[in-house]
């Protein structure tokens, strides 16, 4: 196993206000964490790198990168209620989203079969045209249209377990079938997209696919989730090659949202889609960065992600919320099996 990872103090050079969630300490904390295991030392290290421009336009509208660009003129910009810049964070962004291509780059040519950018500002609320959520440039949708388009694949799923809806994936795949979308969150929350019912439209209806979930979930409704579902879909789909939005903010401590994962919730999911990518693509699988704001389980979680990738492990988890669950399975039966077998 050749796991790489990008993990570098140059993206805590993204500054926000005082008391922002999405603050530089949350790549501190992880370096912090991750620094001091012995695992750090048997992975590649991978530098960071920037994005070319063209990357980004491929995506993003000329208006868009242009927003994100002007902004490096002034002290502190605001582009909506919830997302700043600061004087460096365009060229930050670029290094996120270029670390994140690298990445990606090193897991198409064969140099490493799985991988880690934890990289900031996030990604997956960026629309084409629309910056929002803390996320200035959508990285991993960056990253998987590169690989698509200059990276010699032809499919890519594109797996989401933040604890928010990656809109901005959705929205700049939403039409399309070489991509494929897969997001499990909390609902209804923000950003208020993700209903089951958002399938994708034209060629790429049926290549969308959420799984809302109320508020208070945890561990064995997202095991047996990604069990029951998200794996045959990928399964179905046979990617060359699964990036995931890891946001960790699903996590029972998170103060920004109501779910009851725990670090082992977190671990068997990668197991799981570990498993799945090594059946389907040679195990070229990619964890690409997005929320989490209590530092402690931040990096705790993050830690989990690198070492189950780095070796398999059994959890044990408690099977509860059974009833609900076998409910929530038989309905989601329903509005998918016109496109999958479940």
């Amino acid at each position: 196993m050749k796991c790489g990872i990008v993990l570098d103090r140059l993206f805590a050079r993204h500054m926000t206000p005082v008391g922002h969630p999405e603050r530089p300490e949350r790549i501190l904390k992880i370096v912090e964490e991750l620094e001091q295991k012995s695992e750090l030392e048997s992975v590649i290290h991978i530098s960071p790198a920037p994005a070319q421009e063209k990357w980004i336009s491929a995506v993003h509208t000329l208006q868009h990168f242009q927003k994100v660009k002007d902004s490096a003129k002034q002290a502190f910009y605001q582009f909506d209620p919830d997302t700043y810049a600061s004087p460096e964070s365009f060229e930050v962004a670029l290094q996120a989203v270029g670390s994140t291509v690298k990445l990606v780059k090193k897991l198409t040519g064969g140099e490493i079969d799985a991988g880690l950018a934890l990289v900031r500002p996030p990604g997956h609320h960026a629309e084409s045209n629309r910056i929002m959520g803390f996320c200035l440039f959508n990285n991993i949708a960056i990253a998987a249209h590169w690989a698509v388009s200059e990276g010699g694949l032809q499919r890519v799923a594109v797996v989401d377990f933040d604890v928010h809806h990656g809109n901005g994936t959705q929205e700049i795949f939403y039409s399309r079938q070489d991509v494929m979308y897969l997001s499990a969150h909390q609902f209804p929350f923000y950003p208020g997209t993700g209903h089951f019912s958002e399938l994708g439209q034209n060629e790429g209806k049926g290549f969308t696919v959420n799984f809302p979930i109320r508020a208070g979930i945890g561990n064995y409704f997202y095991c047996s989730l990604f069990e029951d579902f998200v794996i045959p879909v990928i399964r179905q789909f046979e990617p060359q090659l699964v990036l995931v939005s890891a946001g960790y903010d699903a996590h029972q401590n998170d103060p920004l949202a109501g779910m009851n994962l725990d670090e082992d919730g977190f671990g068997e999911l990668v197991n799981q889609l570990n498993q799945v990518a090594v059946e389907v693509c040679d195990g070229r699988i990619g964890y690409i960065l997005e929320g989490g704001y209590n530092l402690e389980a931040l990096g705790k979680s993050v830690l989990r992600t690198l070492t189950t990738t780095l070796e398999p492990q059994n959890f044990h988890i408690e099977k509860v919320q059974e009833e609900e669950y076998k409910t929530y399975r038989e309905h989601m039966v329903r509005v998918f099996s016109e496109y999958w077998e479940l």
